[in-house]
């Protein structure tokens, strides 16, 4: 009978999540021990071009975490398991876990008609193939009871959009044309993206703008065709996202911090207490039942629109260039209902 020798301990935590190897690397190992081809650990590193020591976690973790009848044959000097095991154990899930999994796949509405879409309703149907069976939570139920919507699907050029995340994932500079708002005839603009974003629903580019020498945001939807320069780019360290937007309404962001202060009715300040709008904002409640929202910002040109939306139910109160603009507006709008 072949002598048994126990896997070694690699000394790693194993109570720590970044010890885990991958999961495709570990299905490799166990399609060839299924084979009966007693893989070692030296022939387990060349295959799959890893370490030594990345195969010896890879054992561990299947023998002690998967739990899998694994043991080491002397003789024919390789490993092989001690009872059938019909399945590799791919997925481990909690009825917890599977539940928010589903929401996060209803999440995925707001990536339709991106290239996104696709792999990632890929992803959660290998995860669903994957599912233990004596998991009994009754999807049926929570299709009807959960769902996420949106009212304006943004349209994109797929193609294009595709071109931006990897360009922006591999620091290669484009070459785009660029129709502005309002603008019949486009612009041609050299620009090393940085960030692609979705931002309340709607998605931007954060871009250096080599004709601007600056950093600009370009709404995907208006970039008539990109190209690639043949040229990459360093993407500067000090460049945050969260900073950049940390004292915006949205995505637009000026030089100077002003304080924006906006008084909600009754009927609108149930409204305003049920979110959070700015992490800046202070809420102020009114004798008269309505509310006051005062917000740090550095720019007007989306919290004018907002005060806007609310039809009569907000009123601006500083500073003096927001009351302004929503006087022209609603003059404007006025005119054009004559």
């Amino acid at each position: 009978m072949a002598k048994k020798r126990p896997i070694k301990p690699s000394g790693a935590d194993r109570s720590a999540p970044s010890t885990r190897p991958p999961l495709d690397r570990m299905m490799r190992i166990h399609q060839e021990i299924q084979a009966g081809k007693y893989p070692n650990g030296p022939a387990l590193a060349r295959v799959l071009e890893v370490s030594g020591k990345s195969i010896q976690r890879d054992l561990e973790f299947m023998r002690d975490r998967m739990e899998l009848p694994l043991a080491y044959d002397q003789l024919k000097k390789g490993y092989y398991y001690t009872e059938e095991v019909s399945a590799f154990p791919t997925l481990q899930i909690t009825e917890g876990e599977l539940f928010a999994l589903l929401v996060a796949e209803k999440a995925l509405q707001q990536y339709r008609g991106t290239n996104f879409e696709r792999p990632l309703v890929s992803a959660f149907k290998k995860m669903a193939s994957s599912l233990p069976d004596t998991v009994s939570l009754n999807l049926a139920d929570w299709e009807q009871t959960i769902s996420f919507r949106t009212t304006a699907e943004p349209i994109l050029n797929l193609e294009i959009f595709d071109l931006l995340g990897k360009a922006a994932g591999a620091c290669k500079q484009l070459k785009i044309q660029y129709r502005k708002p309002g603008k019949k005839v486009s612009e041609e603009r050299v620009v090393d993206p940085y960030h692609l974003a979705n931002i309340n629903g709607e998605w931007f580019l954060f871009a250096y703008d080599h004709l601007r020498r600056d950093l600009r945001t370009f709404a995907p939807a208006r970039i008539v065709s990109a190209e690639h320069t043949g040229k990459k780019f360093t993407r500067p360290e000090k460049f945050s996202l969260e900073k950049r937007l940390r004292d915006s309404f949205g995505v637009h962001s000026g030089q100077s911090e002003q304080k924006v202060v906006i008084r909600f009715d009754e009927f609108s300040a149930d409204y305003i207490r049920e979110k959070r709008w700015h992490p800046s904002q202070q809420l102020k409640e009114l004798p008269s039942g309505g509310a006051e929202l005062t917000m740090k910002l550095s720019s007007l040109i989306e919290v004018q629109r907002w005060i806007l939306g609310w039809g009569g139910h907000a009123q601006a109160i500083e500073p003096p260039e927001l009351i302004e603009s929503v006087k022209t507006a609603v003059t404007a709008l006025a005119k054009s209902l004559e």
